[in-house]
């Protein structure tokens, strides 16, 4: 087709067409004018439709509710709305259109200034809100979060987050039990903010009460937190058991792909698995960067810090997507609602990023039958 996306009208048939909720054969979904118009099964298309077929899948693009920077740029380090742009558009290339850039533990000022710089970045460049990883988490499980900006929440945070709210900026809270006083998580709750346990060294009894008071979600499952053993199911177990979200990190390097699956199958409830990249500044820019003065290097496939940790992770949301498919041979639709329509819903903002029929053209991706590749469907029509 010769017509640009933005003054068209035509139908599209792909093999496949994940709606945002379910895997789709035989249906097409109209464009009209660089909208999605609706959906219709493809044998019941208006007789005068311009139909294109397609091969491949049909998806609108993922959303990723952690990530630190992109294309050489750290929230942390850049709080400013140039930055949050540029960290987007770095993720958005490699089909990530919606995104919660994250700001993790650091100086008071540093958390100030990423608050001031989400007021003006909401709303463009895919930016759907903010997740503020610590400071108020555990110093035993900190894992490359500095130890001397761990502190337990406070008023000011407080304040910020319901400054965020009142301006309706969504905002995800990753706290450990330990950093939090009793009726904080209820209070955060309270103001409408999405509160994650993570960072953790508290036991099931400790975590239990904070699950009560509303929190929703544990912050990269298996990693930064206490594990479970034979008498203790610590917060891995209490997370897999718990009616909670659990985001994962599936690079291959984090998590073992047997404890991917283990935790996959165990879990009381469907569709409450997340994937997330917490993804650094070198997806979409160099091999290091700068974290609390000390230099960050890529190094087959991880990200190793001054001790030799693992220091985030070096991965995107449609490699992940395409590993648990093929590496792990997960269900093609079970991944695609972890990569896309699970976080939205987590997030309260399934009608905005999840639902392909009100989705705009530009958001959308064409990926290979085999998830080897994928493109914007925009440069297709």
């Amino acid at each position: 087709m010769s017509t640009a996306p933005g003054n068209q009208d035509i139908w599209l048939s792909p093999d496949q067409l994940f709606d945002g909720q379910n895997l789709l054969t035989d249906t097409a979904v109209h464009l009209v004018n660089g909208k999605c118009a609706g959906l219709s099964s493809a044998d019941q298309l208006p007789t005068d439709a311009t139909v294109k077929k397609i091969s491949g899948l049909i998806t609108p693009g993922f959303f990723d509710i952690q990530i630190n920077g992109g294309g050489g740029v750290l929230y942390n380090t850049t709080p400013t709305p140039e930055g949050l742009a540029a960290i987007a558009d770095a993720h958005r290339q490699f089909g990530t259109t919606a995104l919660l850039p994250t700001v993790i533990t650091d100086a008071p000022q540093v958390l100030e200034e990423a608050v001031e710089a989400m007021k003006d970045a909401y709303g463009a460049h895919g930016i759907k809100g903010i997740h503020i990883e610590g400071p108020h988490i555990s110093v035993e499980r900190k894992g490359t979060h500095e130890a001397s900006w761990v502190r337990p929440l406070n008023k000011r945070s407080l304040e910020l987050v319901r400054d965020l709210r009142d301006r309706d900026i969504p905002v995800l809270v990753t706290v450990a039990p330990e950093g939090v006083a009793k009726g904080d998580v209820a209070r955060l709750v309270e103001m409408g903010a999405v509160v994650s346990i993570g960072h953790t060294d508290a036991g099931a009894a400790q975590i239990k009460p904070v699950l009560e008071e509303g929190a929703n979600l544990f912050t990269h499952l298996f990693n930064g937190m206490s594990q479970m053993v034979n008498r203790e199911p610590g917060a891995v177990g209490t997370g897999i058991n718990s009616t909670a979200y659990c985001s994962l990190i599936v690079d291959g390097h984090h998590v073992a792909d047997d404890m991917l699956r283990l935790a996959m199958r165990a879990r009381p409830v469907k569709d409450h698995m997340i994937i997330i990249s917490d993804a650094m500044p070198t997806v979409g820019g160099p091999d290091n960067f700068d974290l609390y003065g000390h230099q960050v290097y890529l190094e087959d496939g991880k990200l190793i810090n001054k001790a030799g940790s693992l220091a985030g992770a070096h991965v995107t949301m449609f490699e992940s997507v395409a590993r648990m498919i093929n590496t792990l041979e997960c269900p093609a639709e079970e991944v695609l609602r972890m990569g896309l329509s699970n976080p939205a819903a987590l997030m309260g903002l399934t009608q905005s990023v999840a639902n392909l029929e009100t989705a705009d053209v530009e958001d959308l991706l064409l990926i290979a039958p085999d998830y080897s590749s994928f493109t914007f469907l925009s440069q297709m029509i």
